[in-house]
């Protein structure tokens, strides 16, 4: 056998035991005639000794044989320090050349020696969280009489919300299967069978821009149950999340969890995942805005500002404004108390403001659409938070519901669905369907954390023929209906339960827990932010052959 312990288990217990040891040279060291050498696996650290010189270099792979002897003097920062293991003999198993990376590497090069840059304790340490996450997951579920069960891979493309992944057929030329942006249809349909109680820990994939906490694959809890209201869903995701914070890093949560309505949210903090751990809340001030001379504010649609005590230079200004612009505004008005009077700014227009200021407090104004003044000032609340130290540390769980059901699309000349097409409208503003469907509000709900949208779910439409009337309000032709769902409102003709359900990101989850800042560095093998693989170098091109089999031709854009 190549090991009889690991490299983070022998303790002074251990003295005397003959024992053999196979892992890397974390480090080698000579001292006259003693060679010292660190041994390292995935389970830690163990010293050996040597009294014959070591053909080996940092990060080659060695087994050592010899007997656990007890130091004079422990190493308080091994676990292992107790001891060390005096060799007797020492095999080099494969030789490393000089590693390409080190403590100090881009994340570029870290991405490219993905399979080097996962022997790091800070890898390790997140991967080992994110299998222990997962465990509670599955053990919890399985507690509760959830059934784990598969849905298909290849699937069918349908409006979801995003790009699909589009995989073309060899034996039906000219077709295409669909990489699942969720298994939603099939976990809806899965409670048509009668199994109701449905869990999956299951891959994603959607086409869209990349960010922190976006990866074009991506990994789910996804549940269904059947007969169940919102307030059951929120139970037993909050039971689940408690577990796994418990479990994993020992946190004791308080539930249940804070709620706020999705219109609240979007007025006082520009976010349907409000960080809600520090204040700096926007404030409504459209109506004095419009009695103002200032005419950007009386043609505005809406007008919210943002109260802040500090003293600002331009620069700083110029970069707050700067983020509103990446979310649609023109500008950011502000203004300033000192010395008991207005300054600065757009001061000269404005012979009052509408919120009691300080000396060296300011108002900052973003006058625009409804579309783009909640977001903007929301952006410029979270930089604020986070510049000026306001954000305290701790677990800040929400529930926001109440989501509007619709939206319309400038781009698609259409509305779209706010979460899906699937998801339930409030039975009160079934009516408005047909006529203002952007005023109907949905049985949806997002559970965010520290301003990070955990997971989403809704209860979902039952019947056909409200589907039906979702479908037509979202734009969905009739033919559409039948050839991209018709098995879907088939199905709902047959006895379909009211059911309802939930996904949960593992990876922004297991982020949070890990207290990373990006979702790639609690995932094995990411894509960089361009989608690429640096590894792998993939996507790559593929032989003009396996192209002829496809019937495809490409071009360049």
């Amino acid at each position: 056998m190549y090991r009889s312990h690991t490299c983070g288990e022998l303790r002074a217990t251990n003295e005397g035991q003959e024992v053999t040891l196979a892992g890397w040279v974390q480090s080698i060291r000579t001292h006259g005639a003693v060679t010292f050498i660190d041994i390292r696996d995935r389970y830690g650290i163990t010293q050996v000794t040597s009294n014959k010189p070591i053909d080996a270099s940092k990060e080659s792979v060695i087994q050592v044989k010899g007997t656990v002897v007890k130091k004079p003097e422990a190493n308080k920062k091994l676990e292992t320090g107790e001891i060390e293991v005096q060799a007797k003999e020492v095999i080099l198993l494969n030789r490393s050349a000089p590693l390409p990376l080190d403590e100090n590497a881009t994340e570029e090069t870290r991405l490219k020696y993905r399979y080097l840059d996962l022997r790091s304790s800070h890898m390790q340490k997140n991967l080992i969280l994110r299998h222990k996450a997962t465990m509670s997951v599955r053990k919890y579920f399985d507690e509760l009489g959830f059934l784990e069960m598969e849905t298909p891979i290849l699937g069918k493309s349908t409006p979801e919300g995003a790009r699909d992944y589009l995989v073309p057929s060899r034996v039906n030329q000219g077709k295409f299967y669909a990489l699942p942006q969720s298994p939603q249809i099939f976990k809806q349909l899965f409670q048509v069978g009668g199994l109701d109680r449905y869990l999956q820990i299951v891959k994603c994939f959607r086409d869209e821009d990349l960010r922190a906490d976006r990866q074009p694959e991506f990994t789910q809890i996804d549940l269904e149950m059947s007969y169940v209201q919102e307030e059951d869903i929120y139970s037993v995701m909050e039971g689940m999340i408690a577990r796994v914070w418990k479990e994993t890093i020992g946190v004791e949560l308080s539930i249940p969890f804070a709620r706020m309505k999705y219109d609240e949210a979007m007025l006082r903090f520009g976010s349907d995942k409000p960080d809600v751990r520090f204040g700096l809340e926007i404030e409504e001030v459209t109506k004095w805005a419009k009695a103002t001379d200032f005419s950007i504010f009386k043609e505005a649609e809406v007008v919210r500002c943002l109260k802040v005590a500090g003293d600002f230079s331009r620069k700083q200004i110029d970069k707050l404004t700067d983020i509103a612009k990446v979310y649609g505004a023109k500008g950011l008005a502000w203004v300033k108390k000192e010395e008991g009077n207005l300054a600065g700014g757009i001061a000269k227009f404005l012979k009052d403001v509408p919120v009691e200021l300080k000396d060296n407090e300011y108002l900052f104004f973003v006058a625009d659409s409804i579309h783009v003044v909640p977001a903007a000032l929301g952006a410029v609340r979270l930089h604020l938070g986070k510049e000026l130290q306001l954000i305290k540390e701790k677990w800040s769980f929400l529930w926001i519901t109440d989501f509007p059901l619709m939206e319309w699309s400038e781009e698609d000349s259409r509305y779209v669905a706010m979460h899906h097409p699937f998801t339930s409208p409030q039975e009160e503003d079934r009516h408005l369907l047909a006529t203002e469907p952007h005023h109907a509000k949905s049985k949806a709900y997002d559970l965010t954390l520290n301003g990070v949208e955990l997971g989403g779910g809704s209860i979902r439409i039952h019947q056909r023929d409200l589907q039906v009337e979702v479908f037509n309000a979202l734009g969905i032709t009739e033919q559409e209906q039948k050839e991209k769902f018709g098995f879907l409102l088939g199905a709902f003709e047959y006895g379909a339960p009211p059911h309802g359900g939930l996904a949960f990101g593992l990876d922004r989850m297991v982020m949070l827990l890990a207290g990373a800042e990006n979702i790639r560095e609690v995932i094995a093998f990411p894509k960089n932010k361009d989608a690429v693989d640096l590894m792998m170098d993939s996507p790559s091109s593929v032989s003009q052959a396996q192209l002829d089999e496809l019937a495809i031709s490409t071009r360049k854009k």
